[in-house]
């Protein structure tokens, strides 16, 4: 059930990236932006003291970080 609930984390956070972002991506991309994303934003978050509770708090630092993972990927690979 964990798999599961993490993967439609991933989904909500990587479209809603996408949407920030204007990004194109299917339901596999916005999935595994959303994912990484979450590891990326948990760690900056982490890293600065932040921290997170409740599906809204996770949410909004795993958006953060998948915006960080695309904004990095149109920055590298242009």
């Amino acid at each position: 059930m964990g798999l599961i609930l993490s993967l439609v984390y991933g989904a909500v956070a990587g479209w809603l990236a996408s949407i920030i972002m204007a990004t194109k991506g299917g339901l596999i991309k916005n999935i595994i932006f959303g994912v990484v994303g979450g590891l990326v934003g948990g760690f900056i978050a982490q890293q600065i003291g932040l921290t997170a509770s409740g599906f809204i708090g996770n949410l909004l630092i795993s958006v953060a970080g998948a915006c960080i993972v695309i904004w990095l990927g149109k920055t590298l690979f242009k």
